[in-house]
């Protein structure tokens, strides 16, 4: 059995940590055309008197991937939304406590919640191959409730991830 270094990341744990931030870059880029998207619509509809139900439902198909895609990327490197007044004052390994607490007591419950109550709404979106309502709208809805399994699944690996780095700092760093 071959054993990572002392200090290095095992090669499985580097994949998932590469996966997750590859995950994440991939649709960030989509916050651009989100925006010039938005500007298309509105001199559309101002500007011209026209719009499309597609083109506005697209937005919202952009918006959900970008959120569901990249919030595990914003967890790793540490971009989502934090009460910092205590942590940041924190010695390392009182933050590996916190981290670590957080990703076993409610990250990890929490998607694994989200996971199992989803699917059985996912599953019978892609069974009907669900479209849009509206007359003229996108025929892709079964793809866009999939995102809601996406996410959890991709926090759960960044979960995986976190709670090693903090197991990992508690075993091995002195603290600070």
């Amino acid at each position: 059995m071959v054993t990572a270094p002392q200090g290095a990341a095992p090669a499985h744990l580097a994949a998932l940590r590469s996966f997750v931030a590859e995950s994440g870059k991939a649709v960030a880029w989509l916050t651009v055309v989100m925006v010039l998207l938005t500007f298309i619509i509105v001199v559309l509809r101002y500007g011209f008197n026209l719009g499309w139900i597609w083109l506005q439902e697209s937005l919202t198909y952009l918006h959900v991937a970008v959120f569901s895609i990249a919030a595990a990327w914003a967890l790793q490197q540490d971009s989502h939304v934090r009460v910092d007044i205590f942590y940041a004052k924190m010695t390392k390994k009182n933050q590996a406590r916190v981290n670590l607490l957080g990703s076993v007591l409610f990250l990890v419950p929490f998607c694994v919640f989200i996971l199992l109550i989803a699917w059985p709404y996912v599953a019978n979106s892609w069974k009907l191959l669900e479209s849009s309502r509206e007359a003229g709208g996108l025929p892709l809805v079964f793809l866009l409730k999939s995102l809601i399994m996406v996410m959890p699944a991709l926090l759960l690996c960044q979960a995986v991830i976190n709670i090693t780095d903090a197991w990992k700092t508690l075993r091995h760093e002195n603290p600070v």
